[in-house]
């Protein structure tokens, strides 16, 4: 039964991963960590239990709400007028300049008691009056509140309609201890909404903008293609073929490590190609390559099955919401068989359209070239169907692909623009990075004055190294950008600040009961992000129950000083994967006892982390009896104490040795041989059929016909 980590179904029911433990631990689940697993029967039971509980608020907010319009209809009617009408000889009198006001003291009685509840109810349904008349007018004309991550609190309150107290109050009743000037984060933000009734619709900086510009000159846009599929299935050589240039002699092993944006000019139209790696140990890597696409090409082995990674393609190309061809390739082989290609996806649920299905099927070569236009023609046509259109006149908006330093160009970002068009000096902002474009270059390094929709790009200019994944925009002005990458990195450090953990008592008790967990600490550092993240995923995943892999920090460019002092001061190991170590730090790791780690691979990296975590696993313990000794007399003697006069029926007895006493079949005492003779001497070791006297460590209650079982305890190294 499939299982999944913890802080996953956290992130899928919207909750925090520690409120999600603190669900299980009411189940009595035994959860020490958000890394641990559960099955999917514990993960229904959670949202049967959520459903519970939801319903079970909707249900008290009715019943609230039919209490308080009970009582309003309870109320005292309105009071009488508060003078009495005047009789005729009253009347009379007044009109002669005598007048009495006769006052009614019970209706006066009345109205203040009146006014009081009305003043008192007033207060206290303040808030719930303005959600039921926003009820009564439908969800669909309140509108959600847009805002952006990690609000203040005086800046929620401004959106709400409300005094920043009456935010702090509730915070305070979710145990929250907030100030005005406080961040709150996405969570929170959420929650304290609902509980002023409004929803919450979270934006970037750039939304609001995005929608006012508008898309007044719609064109057009060529396709972006995304190539995936299990490795060594001819993936990059399917491209190499398409590009007529050798892509894959710079891949190591042949296997693709990085992500390569490629754009390519065919009779029909230009294509862009994203290259994701096969293994599957890069799921992460492919996973950011299918969100940024519109079309997924997935290469099969027409001699092969399907493998689990091609399957994982699939996954990501359908969470991703886009369409999917497939090009069988290798159909130049003896053994190729693509009918059953066919076959095994029609049972994916990719029926071909030869089979009456949906999805375009290709028979390739990538090595003879066989079927490659047709497939091309075929992208063209699904792209032309899709009506991709775009507004090249607009500010530039895309996603970094990858990030690398180099010398003498420093940070090189390279960008899908996605909308718009980026230009040479162009000011943006990347993730919580800025800059401005000092050139622009194609994948093959030639110069480019700007980038249109779909176009991949380098980038020079980039303040920092942002993250594969990551966002851009242009903005109006460097300034403007500068503020917005000022912000982010606040917000990014708040962030991190909150999902630091807090050790608390019973966390440091649990800890003590299962024994402490053993910890491998890495520094990662690559080449380009893309790679750098896949490291780090794949090397996370290996984590157990008993020994934990800990990423302290990852990051792009050669290995530094930093990165070995924080090795040594985290007793940590360095992994460099397509870089290498300076000449300092390779001097300072030699004196701080460092393991600096140097790879081309990937999955050698994980590999040999493995190995290294199974040296932290507590060895397995097994007992291996050497000898068996029958007690035949009891001697005490003096200080001594009690010796057992016995003789060795089978194996050796060797001093030092761990013994069981064993009486009438029961064990009665497990320790060790403190004295081991024979005659009068001392001696190392007695062999089977002689007898020896023997005193135990600790235990003086020896009987005739005790039978000693001794046995040596070894250690075997166990395997993960």
């Amino acid at each position: 039964m499939a299982k999944k980590r913890i802080y996953q179904v956290a992130k899928d029911f919207h909750v925090s991963s520690e409120a999600m433990l603190k669900v299980l631990r009411e189940m009595r689940v035994d959860a020490k960590s958000h890394m641990g697993s559960i099955d999917e029967d514990l993960i229904e039971e959670i949202r049967k239990r959520f459903a519970a509980e939801k319903a079970a608020v909707r249900e008290e907010e009715v019943r609230k709400r039919e209490l308080m319009e009970h009582r309003a209809k309870e109320e005292t009617p309105a009071p009488k007028a508060l003078v009495r009408p005047l009789k005729p000889t009253e009347k009379e009198a007044a009109r002669k300049g005598r007048r009495r006001r006769v006052v009614d003291e019970k209706a006066v009685r009345d109205s203040v008691r009146k006014t009081l509840a009305g003043l008192e109810i007033g207060r206290r349904r303040r808030r719930r009056r303005r959600t039921e008349d926003e009820e009564e007018k439908g969800e669909g004309r309140v509108a959600a509140l847009r805002v952006s991550e990690f609000l203040s609190v005086g800046e929620l309150a401004g959106l709400l309609g409300v005094v920043p107290s009456e935010v702090i109050a509730k915070c305070m009743e979710l145990g929250l201890l907030v100030t005005i000037n406080r961040r709150l984060d996405r969570d929170t933000i959420e929650t304290v909404a609902v509980e002023f009734g409004r929803d919450v619709e979270f934006v970037s900086e750039f939304e609001g903008e995005a929608e006012e510009a508008g898309e007044t000159k719609r064109v057009s846009r060529h396709p972006v293609v995304t190539i995936m599929g299990h490795v060594d299935h001819g993936k990059t050589s399917l491209l190499d073929y398409i590009r007529k240039s050798n892509v894959i002699a710079g891949e190591v092993g042949g296997i693709t490590q990085h992500i390569g944006a490629y754009e390519v000019e065919t009779p029909g139209g230009r294509i862009t190609f994203l290259d994701t790696p096969g293994h599957e140990a890069f799921s992460a890597m492919r996973a950011r390559g299918a969100q940024v696409t519109d079309l997924v090409v997935l290469v099969v082995a027409a001699n092969e099955p399907l493998m689990p990674q091609a399957l994982e393609a699939i996954d990501h190309a359908r969470a991703a919401g886009v369409p999917i061809l497939v090009a069988v390739n290798k159909i130049d082989l003896p053994d190729a068989d693509a009918l059953r290609i066919k076959q095994q996806l029609a049972d994916r649920g990719l029926q071909s359209e030869e089979w009456g299905g949906k999805t375009v099927t290709v028979e390739v070569s990538a090595k003879t070239g066989a079927g490659v236009e047709r497939l091309l023609e075929m992208i063209l046509l699904v792209a032309e169907m899709m009506e991709m259109m775009s507004d090249p006149s607009r500010k530039a908006r895309g996603t970094v692909v990858e990030t690398r330093l180099e010398p003498g160009r420093g940070v090189v970002v390279t960008m899908l623009v996605q909308q718009g068009t980026l230009h040479v000096g162009d000011p943006f902002v990347a993730g919580i990075h800025y800059g401005k474009v000092r050139a622009l270059f194609d994948e093959r390094g030639r110069p480019r004055k700007e980038g249109g929709p779909s176009s991949p790009v380098e980038v020079l200019g980039s303040s920092g190294a942002p993250q594969a994944g990551d966002t851009f925009q242009v903005v109006a002005d460097e300034r403007e950008a500068r503020e917005i990458s000022t912000r982010r990195k606040q917000q990014a450090r708040e962030h991190a600040l909150r999902a630091q953990k807090r050790v608390r008592l019973e966390d440091v008790y649990a800890q003590i009961q299962a024994g402490e967990i053993p910890r491998l600490a890495l520094v990662l550092k690559g080449d380009v992000d893309g790679s750098v993240e896949a490291l780090s995923e794949s090397l996370q995943k290996l984590s157990t129950g008993e020994v934990q892999v800990e990423v302290i920090h990852r990051g792009v460019g050669p290995i530094t000083e930093s990165d070995v002092l924080l090795a040594a001061a985290s007793s940590a190991i360095v992994i460099g994967f397509h870089v290498k170590a300076d000449v300092r730090a390779a001097a300072l790791a030699n004196e701080e006892g460092v393991n600096i780690l140097f790879y081309q691979i990937i999955y050698e990296a994980v590999s040999d982390v493995q190995r290294a975590m199974e040296g932290l696993l507590r060895p397995e313990l097994r007992q291996k009896t050497i000898g068996q000794v029958e007690v035949r007399e009891v001697f005490k003697i003096g200080r001594v104490g009690v010796v057992a006069g016995s003789y060795v029926q089978s194996g050796t007895v060797v001093r030092n040795a761990r013994v069981r006493v064993l009486r009438e079949g029961n064990a009665i005492y497990e320790g060790r041989i403190a004295s081991l003779r024979r005659f009068k001497e001392d001696v190392r070791e007695v062999q089977a059929g002689f007898e020896c006297g023997i005193v135990l460590d600790g235990f003086q209650d020896i009987q005739k016909t005790d039978i000693l079982e001794i046995f040596q305890v070894e250690e075997i190294a166990r395997k993960l």
